[in-house]
């Protein structure tokens, strides 16, 4: 069985959460090749079924206004999308931090505005995979 995953961007920026296993996940991002971050995230299911439950609920709200939702609350956060509204979806600014909420070692990057309807299929799928 494949294991759970979200996939956002396109094949020039993208940025992908992978369990790997158990409570560890990969954080991978790619902007044209140019710039890569590839790093694991001490995790647990639960924490990554709780983000993207939040996501969710954000993508859900009919008002298309800007939201930002990290991974984890606290200082081991790996990863905050903040999405920004854009036609009939959102672009997301991607905020990386491989040792934890860190103003020294981040990586920031943009993903093109993706779809909401395609938005919801992707976080439902990867929150599916972990609600069992």
């Amino acid at each position: 069985m494949e294991e759970p995953r979200i996939r956002l961007g396109n094949d020039d920026v993208w940025l992908e959460l992978a369990r790997t296993d158990g409570d560890s996940w990969q954080v991978t991002a790619d902007w044209c090749s140019w710039l890569t971050a590839d790093f694991t995230a001490d995790l647990n299911a639960a924490e990554v079924a709780d983000f993207a439950a939040r996501m969710l609920s954000h993508l859900r709200v009919p008002s298309g206004g800007r939201f930002s939702a990290a991974v984890t609350p606290g200082r081991n956060n790996p990863l905050t999308l903040r999405a920004e509204p854009i036609g009939d979806g959102f672009a997301f600014f991607v905020r990386l931090t491989p040792n934890g909420d860190d103003d020294v070692c981040h990586l920031q990057m943009e993903i093109d505005p993706i779809v909401t309807v395609e938005l919801s299929e992707a976080f439902n799928a990867l929150h599916a995979a972990l609600v069992v």
